[in-house]
């Protein structure tokens, strides 16, 4: 999961505290192991190195496929999980070392959901694209490992944390309190009572470029094969499940100047951190 990963357990013994964190740990090594782009060994890996060929795929694998279309769909295009290519042109590496559009230019052609070609249970790319669950897998391991954790231990108030991605139940204990990052190191933005559901924060506060003193997120258009300009550097959506959450922060941070406009939309609990001159924005 490429970060600190945690579940907490209230109020149950040690021993089976420890079978439900056990469960998570499983869960969570069993995803990093099937869909990680960074491994040579998983379906993800057989995709990529597909050259043109129909790959065929698990029924779980086609379901997160399904869900990335649909992703795709609700974006107009811009949440897309083929624009993980993007980085052979840009490194985000604390440098200020902005590529040439000349550069840019030359892997945007690898970039196109629409380009793939689907049949049930296969699919095939066109050689020299790739596929990279990055924006979907965390959320979705935090909430299957959620809910395998409820289901070793029913009606305990549990919360599965992996970095910063979470899906928390307690019935009708207390929420838990979760505290939102501010900007720079240490500090508390604010802090949320979640109950049941699901929180997911996407933003540029680790990962960009700065040159001539502009700031290039991370977050890259996959039309243009540019960072978003103008958009916040932090945004935080509450929702039903984390993968919904990490769905619409994702789809806030590519709108730009206009993240805010599109989760009241949503009316989701939401908050927008803008850099040094804070903005914040909570929608019950």
């Amino acid at each position: 999961m490429a970060s600190p990963c945690e579940v907490l357990v209230r109020d149950l013994p040690g021993r089976q505290a420890r079978a439900v964190t056990s469960v998570v740990v499983e869960e969570a090594l069993r995803i990093e192991q099937k869909f990680s782009r960074y491994r040579d060994d998983n379906i993800v890996a057989r995709i990529n190195a597909g050259n043109g060929e129909w790959v065929e795929v698990d029924e779980e694998t086609e379901r997160l496929l399904d869900y990335a279309d649909t992703c795709w769909q609700l974006s107009d295009g811009l949440f897309d999980i083929t624009s993980g290519v993007l980085r052979r042109a840009w490194k985000f590496d604390g440098s200020d070392r902005v590529p040439t559009d000349e550069a840019v230019a030359k892997v945007l052609p690898l970039v196109g959901w629409k380009n793939i070609e689907r049949r049930t249970r296969a699919l095939r790319l066109t050689p020299g694209m790739e596929l990279d669950f990055g924006g979907i897998g965390k959320e979705y391991a935090v909430d299957r490992a959620l809910a395998l954790a409820r289901q070793q231990a029913p009606g305990t108030p549990l919360l599965v944390n992996f970095g910063g991605d979470i899906a928390a139940w307690c019935g009708d204990a207390a929420a838990w309190v979760v505290g939102l990052e501010g900007l720079t190191a240490g500090a508390v933005a604010g802090r949320f009572e979640l109950r049941n559901g699901g929180l997911a924060t996407s933003g540029d506060s680790r990962r960009y470029l700065l040159r001539d003193g502009v700031r290039y997120s991370h977050v890259l258009n996959p039309v243009t094969g540019w960072p978003v300009m103008d958009g916040p550097h932090s945004v935080t959506v509450a929702a039903a499940q984390c993968t919904l959450a990490g769905m619409l922060a994702t789809l806030a941070l590519l709108r730009g100047a206009d993240a805010e406009n599109f989760l009241r939309a949503q009316q989701v609990p939401h908050w927008c951190l803008w850099g040094e001159h804070r903005h914040e924005t909570v929608v019950g």
